[in-house]
Protein backbone atom coordinates (compact mmCIF):
# COMPACT_ATOMS: atom_id res chain seq x y z
CA UNK A 1 0.00 0.00 0.00
CA UNK A 2 2.89 2.49 -0.39
CA UNK A 3 2.64 5.24 -2.01
CA UNK A 4 4.66 6.54 -5.00
CA UNK A 5 8.53 7.56 -3.63
CA UNK A 6 8.62 10.70 -3.77
CA UNK A 7 11.89 13.20 -3.73
CA UNK A 8 13.54 13.43 -0.54
CA UNK A 9 13.46 17.41 -0.65
CA UNK A 10 9.63 16.63 0.03
CA UNK A 11 10.34 16.07 3.87
CA UNK A 12 8.36 18.31 5.16
CA UNK A 13 4.76 16.50 5.71
CA UNK A 14 1.56 17.44 3.60
CA UNK A 15 -2.01 17.99 5.55
CA UNK A 16 -4.76 16.66 4.23
CA UNK A 17 -6.91 19.20 6.38
CA UNK A 18 -10.82 18.46 6.76
CA UNK A 19 -9.91 14.32 6.33
CA UNK A 20 -11.89 11.97 8.54
CA UNK A 21 -12.48 8.27 9.45
CA UNK A 22 -14.36 6.75 6.54
CA UNK A 23 -13.28 9.15 3.92
CA UNK A 24 -9.42 8.34 2.88
CA UNK A 25 -9.15 7.48 -0.55
CA UNK A 26 -7.94 3.92 -0.99
CA UNK A 27 -4.30 3.85 -2.00
CA UNK A 28 -3.46 1.67 -4.80
CA UNK A 29 -0.44 -1.14 -3.45
CA UNK A 30 3.42 -0.23 -5.61
CA UNK A 31 5.74 -2.49 -5.41
CA UNK A 32 7.83 -3.06 -2.29
CA UNK A 33 11.00 -3.42 -3.80
CA UNK A 34 11.25 0.05 -4.60
CA UNK A 35 12.40 0.75 -1.42
CA UNK A 36 15.28 -0.75 -2.14
CA UNK A 37 16.25 2.51 -4.31
CA UNK A 38 15.20 5.19 -1.80
CA UNK A 39 13.25 5.98 1.38
CA UNK A 40 9.93 5.51 0.83
CA UNK A 41 7.21 8.50 1.86
CA UNK A 42 4.51 7.02 3.87
CA UNK A 43 0.78 7.80 4.46
CA UNK A 44 0.07 8.42 8.27
CA UNK A 45 -3.52 8.41 9.70
CA UNK A 46 -3.73 11.04 12.79
CA UNK A 47 -6.37 9.58 15.27
CA UNK A 48 -5.99 12.36 17.85
CA UNK A 49 -7.18 15.05 14.73
CA UNK A 50 -8.77 12.80 12.40
CA UNK A 51 -6.16 13.48 9.24
CA UNK A 52 -3.66 12.41 7.05
CA UNK A 53 -0.11 13.79 6.62
CA UNK A 54 2.63 12.29 4.25
CA UNK A 55 5.56 12.00 5.94
CA UNK A 56 9.57 10.36 4.75
CA UNK A 57 9.35 6.79 6.90
CA UNK A 58 12.20 7.85 8.50
CA UNK A 59 10.81 10.96 10.31
CA UNK A 60 7.78 8.82 10.97
CA UNK A 61 10.02 6.04 12.98
CA UNK A 62 11.54 8.96 15.37
CA UNK A 63 8.19 9.25 16.81
CA UNK A 64 7.47 5.19 17.29
CA UNK A 65 11.06 5.16 18.57
CA UNK A 66 10.24 7.46 21.04
CA UNK A 67 6.94 6.39 21.82
CA UNK A 68 7.61 2.21 22.28
CA UNK A 69 10.61 2.30 24.36
CA UNK A 70 12.77 4.75 27.02
CA UNK A 71 14.12 7.50 25.04
CA UNK A 72 16.80 7.56 27.87
CA UNK A 73 17.83 4.01 27.51
CA UNK A 74 21.22 3.21 25.87
CA UNK A 75 21.72 4.18 22.24
CA UNK A 76 21.80 0.34 21.03
CA UNK A 77 18.56 -0.68 22.75
CA UNK A 78 16.76 2.52 21.13
CA UNK A 79 19.23 1.27 17.28
CA UNK A 80 17.34 -2.43 18.10
CA UNK A 81 13.96 -0.36 18.53
CA UNK A 82 14.59 1.45 15.57
CA UNK A 83 15.04 -1.60 13.55
CA UNK A 84 12.06 -3.81 15.11
CA UNK A 85 9.89 -0.99 14.50
CA UNK A 86 11.54 -0.25 10.72
CA UNK A 87 10.27 -3.59 9.77
CA UNK A 88 7.38 -4.06 11.44
CA UNK A 89 5.72 -1.20 9.60
CA UNK A 90 7.22 -1.91 6.26
CA UNK A 91 5.73 -5.78 6.33
CA UNK A 92 2.32 -4.42 7.80
CA UNK A 93 2.51 -1.61 5.13
CA UNK A 94 3.50 -4.82 2.55
CA UNK A 95 0.59 -6.88 3.92
CA UNK A 96 -1.90 -3.82 3.28
CA UNK A 97 -1.60 -1.29 5.95
CA UNK A 98 -4.29 0.20 7.72
CA UNK A 99 -7.65 -0.41 5.23
CA UNK A 100 -9.80 1.18 7.26
CA UNK A 101 -7.93 4.34 7.03
CA UNK A 102 -6.69 4.00 3.60
CA UNK A 103 -3.43 4.76 4.50
CA UNK A 104 -0.39 3.01 4.89
CA UNK A 105 0.08 4.04 9.03
CA UNK A 106 -1.52 4.72 11.96
CA UNK A 107 -0.95 6.88 15.39
CA UNK A 108 -3.92 4.80 17.02
CA UNK A 109 -1.21 1.77 19.18
CA UNK A 110 -4.37 -0.15 18.37
CA UNK A 111 -4.70 0.01 14.80
CA UNK A 112 -0.57 0.20 14.12
CA UNK A 113 2.50 0.98 16.85
CA UNK A 114 2.96 3.98 19.58
CA UNK A 115 3.35 6.96 18.25
CA UNK A 116 4.44 10.62 20.02
CA UNK A 117 6.92 13.32 18.40
CA UNK A 118 7.04 15.22 22.04
CA UNK A 119 9.16 12.15 23.47
CA UNK A 120 11.79 12.59 21.03
CA UNK A 121 15.38 13.32 21.98
CA UNK A 122 18.79 13.49 20.34
CA UNK A 123 19.31 9.49 21.61
CA UNK A 124 16.28 8.54 19.67
CA UNK A 125 17.55 10.64 16.33
CA UNK A 126 21.10 9.39 16.58
CA UNK A 127 19.43 5.47 16.77
CA UNK A 128 17.20 6.40 13.48
CA UNK A 129 20.29 7.59 11.84
CA UNK A 130 23.07 4.99 12.07
CA UNK A 131 20.33 2.33 11.21
CA UNK A 132 18.95 4.45 8.51
CA UNK A 133 16.98 1.65 6.03
CA UNK A 134 17.84 -1.65 7.97
CA UNK A 135 15.33 -3.73 8.15
CA UNK A 136 15.24 -7.89 9.42
CA UNK A 137 14.46 -10.57 7.07
CA UNK A 138 14.14 -14.43 7.31
CA UNK A 139 14.89 -16.34 3.73
CA UNK A 140 14.82 -12.88 1.70
CA UNK A 141 11.65 -11.70 3.25
CA UNK A 142 10.20 -9.13 5.81
CA UNK A 143 9.69 -10.80 9.46
CA UNK A 144 6.93 -9.84 11.28
CA UNK A 145 9.32 -7.43 13.39
CA UNK A 146 6.75 -8.12 17.14
CA UNK A 147 7.99 -6.83 20.36
CA UNK A 148 7.24 -6.14 23.56
CA UNK A 149 7.99 -4.62 27.08
CA UNK A 150 9.24 -7.48 29.26
CA UNK A 151 9.41 -11.48 28.83
CA UNK A 152 9.23 -12.12 32.78
CA UNK A 153 12.34 -14.19 32.34
CA UNK A 154 11.01 -16.06 29.13
CA UNK A 155 9.81 -15.27 25.56
CA UNK A 156 7.23 -17.25 24.05
CA UNK A 157 8.05 -20.21 22.22
CA UNK A 158 5.66 -19.17 19.35
CA UNK A 159 3.48 -16.63 17.58
CA UNK A 160 0.95 -19.08 18.64
CA UNK A 161 1.91 -19.01 22.10
CA UNK A 162 1.83 -15.62 22.70
CA UNK A 163 0.12 -14.09 20.18
CA UNK A 164 -2.37 -17.04 18.76
CA UNK A 165 -1.37 -16.02 15.50
CA UNK A 166 -1.00 -19.10 13.28
CA UNK A 167 -2.01 -17.54 9.95
CA UNK A 168 1.27 -17.90 8.56
CA UNK A 169 4.53 -19.54 9.62
CA UNK A 170 7.02 -17.43 11.77
CA UNK A 171 10.02 -20.19 12.28
CA UNK A 172 12.57 -17.03 13.37
CA UNK A 173 9.96 -16.96 16.65
CA UNK A 174 11.90 -18.63 19.92
CA UNK A 175 12.02 -19.00 23.16
CA UNK A 176 14.84 -17.64 25.11
CA UNK A 177 16.08 -16.42 28.37
CA UNK A 178 15.23 -12.62 28.86
CA UNK A 179 18.01 -10.89 30.52
CA UNK A 180 15.75 -8.04 31.57
CA UNK A 181 14.37 -9.52 34.43
CA UNK A 182 17.67 -9.24 36.20
CA UNK A 183 17.30 -5.08 36.10
CA UNK A 184 16.81 -4.04 39.36
CA UNK A 185 14.28 -1.25 38.00
CA UNK A 186 12.40 -3.68 36.19
CA UNK A 187 8.73 -3.05 37.70
CA UNK A 188 7.17 -6.53 35.69
CA UNK A 189 8.74 -9.20 37.81
CA UNK A 190 6.06 -10.17 39.54
CA UNK A 191 2.43 -8.39 39.14
CA UNK A 192 -0.86 -8.82 40.50
CA UNK A 193 -4.53 -8.19 39.06
CA UNK A 194 -8.00 -8.59 40.64
CA UNK A 195 -11.25 -8.32 38.40
CA UNK A 196 -14.89 -8.63 39.47
CA UNK A 197 -16.98 -11.52 38.32
CA UNK A 198 -18.88 -8.70 36.01
CA UNK A 199 -16.24 -7.94 34.57
CA UNK A 200 -15.07 -10.91 33.92
CA UNK A 201 -18.42 -12.59 32.83
CA UNK A 202 -18.09 -9.22 30.07
CA UNK A 203 -15.01 -10.26 28.86
CA UNK A 204 -16.18 -13.62 28.02
CA UNK A 205 -19.15 -12.91 26.57
CA UNK A 206 -17.00 -10.75 24.31
CA UNK A 207 -14.86 -13.07 23.38
CA UNK A 208 -16.77 -16.06 22.85
CA UNK A 209 -20.35 -14.16 22.20
CA UNK A 210 -22.32 -15.53 25.57
CA UNK A 211 -22.33 -14.75 29.14
CA UNK A 212 -20.60 -17.74 31.11
CA UNK A 213 -23.60 -19.69 33.31
CA UNK A 214 -21.35 -19.89 36.37
CA UNK A 215 -18.03 -18.46 37.95
CA UNK A 216 -17.04 -20.56 40.77
CA UNK A 217 -13.95 -21.39 39.65
CA UNK A 218 -11.51 -20.45 37.50
CA UNK A 219 -7.73 -22.35 36.31
CA UNK A 220 -5.29 -22.59 33.53
CA UNK A 221 -6.32 -25.84 31.50
CA UNK A 222 -2.76 -25.55 28.50
CA UNK A 223 0.11 -24.03 28.89
CA UNK A 224 2.76 -23.57 25.62
CA UNK A 225 6.32 -24.41 26.12
CA UNK A 226 7.61 -21.34 27.68
CA UNK A 227 5.00 -21.68 30.28
CA UNK A 228 2.27 -19.62 29.31
CA UNK A 229 -1.25 -19.80 29.13
CA UNK A 230 -3.32 -20.34 25.78
CA UNK A 231 -6.64 -21.84 27.59
CA UNK A 232 -8.38 -20.78 30.36
CA UNK A 233 -11.54 -22.31 32.39
CA UNK A 234 -13.32 -19.75 34.16
CA UNK A 235 -16.68 -20.85 35.54
CA UNK A 236 -18.45 -23.17 32.22
CA UNK A 237 -16.42 -21.16 30.22
CA UNK A 238 -13.61 -22.48 28.22
CA UNK A 239 -11.51 -19.52 26.76
CA UNK A 240 -8.23 -18.57 25.04
CA UNK A 241 -6.01 -16.91 27.62
CA UNK A 242 -4.60 -14.13 25.02
CA UNK A 243 -7.83 -13.25 23.92
CA UNK A 244 -9.16 -13.21 27.26
CA UNK A 245 -6.56 -10.90 28.75
CA UNK A 246 -7.25 -8.21 25.76
CA UNK A 247 -10.95 -8.28 26.47
CA UNK A 248 -10.41 -7.87 30.06
CA UNK A 249 -7.92 -5.43 30.11
CA UNK A 250 -4.19 -6.01 28.71
CA UNK A 251 -2.56 -3.37 31.32
CA UNK A 252 -3.99 -4.89 34.06
CA UNK A 253 -3.73 -8.52 32.90
CA UNK A 254 -0.03 -7.65 31.74
CA UNK A 255 0.79 -11.11 30.29
CA UNK A 256 -0.55 -14.66 30.13
CA UNK A 257 2.61 -15.78 31.92
CA UNK A 258 0.42 -16.84 35.01
CA UNK A 259 1.61 -18.04 38.38
CA UNK A 260 -1.48 -18.22 40.23
CA UNK A 261 -5.34 -17.94 38.70
CA UNK A 262 -8.61 -18.62 40.78
CA UNK A 263 -12.09 -17.36 41.79
CA UNK A 264 -11.69 -15.70 45.31
CA UNK A 265 -14.22 -14.21 47.47
CA UNK A 266 -15.91 -12.90 44.61
CA UNK A 267 -13.42 -11.79 42.42
CA UNK A 268 -10.92 -13.04 39.58
CA UNK A 269 -7.46 -12.92 41.05
CA UNK A 270 -4.41 -13.39 39.18
CA UNK A 271 -0.40 -13.08 39.46
CA UNK A 272 1.99 -13.27 36.66
CA UNK A 273 5.35 -12.35 35.49
CA UNK A 274 5.99 -9.89 32.67
CA UNK A 275 4.51 -7.48 30.48
CA UNK A 276 3.12 -8.43 27.06
CA UNK A 277 2.76 -11.19 24.47
CA UNK A 278 6.44 -12.27 24.89
CA UNK A 279 6.69 -13.09 21.11
CA UNK A 280 9.81 -11.67 19.39
CA UNK A 281 12.45 -8.96 20.90
CA UNK A 282 11.83 -7.70 24.77
CA UNK A 283 12.48 -3.89 25.36
CA UNK A 284 13.47 -4.41 28.99
CA UNK A 285 15.95 -7.71 27.68
CA UNK A 286 17.26 -5.15 24.45
CA UNK A 287 18.24 -2.59 27.44
CA UNK A 288 19.91 -5.10 30.03
CA UNK A 289 21.59 -6.48 27.26
CA UNK A 290 22.39 -3.07 26.13
CA UNK A 291 24.40 -2.32 29.17
CA UNK A 292 26.44 -5.09 28.96
CA UNK A 293 27.52 -4.12 25.75
CA UNK A 294 25.74 -6.00 23.20
CA UNK A 295 24.59 -4.06 19.56
CA UNK A 296 21.86 -4.00 18.23
CA UNK A 297 22.24 -6.46 15.93
CA UNK A 298 23.30 -8.65 18.39
CA UNK A 299 20.28 -8.11 20.41
CA UNK A 300 18.38 -8.62 17.48
CA UNK A 301 19.58 -11.74 16.80
CA UNK A 302 19.46 -13.40 20.27
CA UNK A 303 15.89 -13.09 20.37
CA UNK A 304 14.98 -13.87 16.42
CA UNK A 305 16.33 -17.13 15.00
CA UNK A 306 18.30 -17.46 11.77
CA UNK A 307 17.40 -14.16 10.53
CA UNK A 308 19.65 -11.28 8.72
CA UNK A 309 19.49 -7.62 9.07
CA UNK A 310 19.74 -6.09 5.79
CA UNK A 311 19.83 -2.17 4.47
CA UNK A 312 16.93 -1.55 1.93
CA UNK A 313 18.15 2.32 1.13
CA UNK A 314 20.48 4.25 1.88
Amino acid sequence: MLKKYLPLLMATALIFAGCSQGMQPKLMPQNIDKMAQEEPIITLYQHENAQVVEMPLEDYLLGVVAAEMDVNWPLEALKAQAIMARTFTLEKIASGGVTARGTDASTDIKEFQAYNQDNINDVVRQAIKETRGEVIKYHGQLIKAWFFADGGGITAASSAEGLSYDKTETPYIQSVQDPGIALDENPNKEWQASFSLAEVAKAIEAVNGRAPQSLEEAAVVEKGSSGRATWLQIGDASIGATSFRLAIGSEMMKSTLLTSFAIKDGQLIMTGKGYGHGVGMSQWGARAMAEQGYTAEDIIHYFLKDVEITTEYH
